[in-house]
């Protein structure tokens, strides 16, 4: 070593620097140092980087709501107001374990009063006046097999722009909750990210106007959209199920709020991860929930708010995104509903258990609702590696007739429809598929006519299936024997278009996240 070397190194053991041109010892640990800084300091700025790019896909683990306030009721600094008490139900033993199954006519114990958050209804004004005679006023239509119940001649080809645009409504904030139609009214659960409130709109078939809406108060985030469910809707009442648990009750002419129960507040249920997907149903004089909780299923007279019976829940099976399916099953009606701990049948007379099944649970997210297809059998499908399965109910039992694998058939979002003795749904790789009743593939729609996770209805014979992820719309013919497009056109400019749709009057209504849009694709 050099003299002027050696003086370098006594200079730098005192914290001088080398001069240009000599060599200095380096401690390895600082040349790591030196190294490995910079790198994960890259590491971590991708990784916010893509974070902001494209959000956190991960559900939102949404906790109870359990204290005072706006937390507990979606109300700010109260308690939920109370309408007028339940009148006491049919008392008897409370039913048997879901897990278990039930035996017929034990029956649940009524619940507690309906609760009201604090609300305020609008009357916007200013929509035209309803026309149109057809309705589509629930999940999956009036059979609850998303086929319209028309024959009004619907166009078998469109032109080179695609079907007619009637209207284009903005959503006040992102989401997937599809619409219900009655007689020229448009039935939407919407978000306010401005006023942060559920919102309830009525919008005009004829233009879009809106007519009424009602609201009220709830904070929440986006989580790859906030409401996602579509209302129940008669003449006289419509009932919603908001993205975080409050089923509310409203006036079908006006919007003037009758009821409304929190549901996390009055039976503690665990609000899913991407929120609430069940579609409320009505049945008759009474509104039909799954909340979970400390009643696996309830029954509310839609006129007064009185819980009339509630299915008793020991082995506290949770909310799905599924909804409740009404089915004859061996000469009985039943309520299906898969639920986080399987799928159960409840009898629509006191909610007592009929049968349970334990073998299907869906990791992540259950969304596809049961589907009957005849012979008391019941298709359940879902996503997530969850693939399909056939139920066979045999009196108070329900056993596995044969499960696929998902490579074969499962549904990430959407229920398949049953038509002509066939199974038809969107399957994880994309395609619209045509299923046997053994579970076997008949064909698929090929590569070149992929769907996302996106919504599909019947009528006249055709399937309108909307691609979820550029908002095209594909119109294809319903058969057996194969796939046959007949129509395709971009309908929607966004993304997400992953609410159900609706078809009145030779009308289609769909959306994608932040647009609501009616085509007209009747025969000109």
């Amino acid at each position: 070593m050099s003299d002027n070397n050696r003086s370098d190194d006594r200079l730098q053991r005192h914290g001088v620097p080398p001069r240009p041109g000599t060599t200095a010892a380096v401690n390895p640990t600082a040349r790591l140092l030196s190294i490995g800084i910079p790198i994960a300091a890259g590491i971590v700025g991708v990784i916010l980087i893509a974070v902001l790019m494209f959000g956190d896909c991960r559900p939102v683990d949404v906790a109870s709501r359990s204290g005072a306030g706006q937390a507990a009721t979606g109300q700010p600094g109260g308690t939920p107001q109370t309408v007028q008490p339940a009148q006491p139900g049919p008392g008897a033993a409370p039913g048997a374990d879901p897990g278990q199954g039930a035996q017929p006519g034990q029956v649940a114990q009524p619940g507690q009063p309906a609760q009201v958050a604090q609300t305020t209804t609008q009357a916007s004004g200013g929509g035209a006046a309803p026309g149109g005679v057809g309705s589509w006023p629930r999940f999956r239509n009036t059979n609850f097999n998303a086929e319209s119940t028309q024959t009004v001649g619907l166009a078998r080809s469109w032109p080179a722009g695609g079907p007619r645009q009637v209207w284009s409504v903005r959503m006040l904030g992102p989401g997937h909750a599809g619409p219900a139609i009655l007689r020229g009214r448009v039935f939407v659960l919407d978000y306010d990210i401005g006023s942060r409130q559920d919102v309830l709109r009525c919008l005009s078939m004829a233009d879009g106007s809106e007519i009424w809406r009602m609201s009220y108060p709830v904070d929440i985030k986006d989580n790859h959209g906030i409401s996602r469910t579509v209302p129940a809707v008669t003449d006289d009442y419509v009932v919603t199920l908001g993205p975080m648990g409050h089923v509310t009750c409203t006036r079908t002419d006006s919007g003037e709020r009758v009821w409304q129960i929190d549901t996390v507040a009055t039976y503690g249920t665990k609000i899913p991860g991407w929120y609430a997907g069940q579609c409320p149903l009505i049945d008759g004089n009474k509104a039909i929930i799954a909340p979970g909780g400390s009643a696996l299923m309830i029954a509310v007279d839609l006129a007064s708010g009185n819980v009339v019976w509630q299915t008793p829940n020991p082995s506290n099976w949770g909310m799905t995104h599924s909804s409740i399916i009404p089915m004859q099953l061996g000469g009985k009606k039943t309520y299906v509903y898969t639920a986080t701990g399987g799928i159960v049948g409840v009898s629509p007379t006191d909610g007592s258990v009929l049968w349970s099944f334990a073998g299907w649970t869906v990791n992540t997210a259950n969304v596809p609702s049961p589907v009957s297809v005849g012979d008391n059998r019941i298709f359940i499908t879902g996503g997530y590696g969850a693939g399909s399965l056939m139920l066979r109910i045999n009196g108070n039992s329900a056993s596995q007739v044969w499960k696929i694998p998902q490579n074969v058939f499962g549904s990430h979002q959407h229920t398949p429809i049953f038509y002509d003795n066939h199974l038809f749904g969107v399957a994880m790789d994309r395609q619209l598929v045509c299923l046997d009743l053994s579970g076997k593939r008949v064909w698929s729609s090929g590569h070149t006519a992929t769907f996302g996770i996106g919504p599909y209805i019947l009528a006249e014979g055709m399937f309108y299936v909307l691609g979820g992820d550029d908002g095209t719309l594909v119109l294809a013919e319903a058969t057996t024997s194969g796939w046959n497009e007949l129509a395709r056109a971009k309908v929607l400019a966004g993304t997400d278009a992953w609410a159900p749709m609706a078809l009145v009057d030779g009308k289609l209504v769909c959306r994608d996240r932040e647009t609501m849009v009616c085509l007209d694709v009747k025969s000109p």
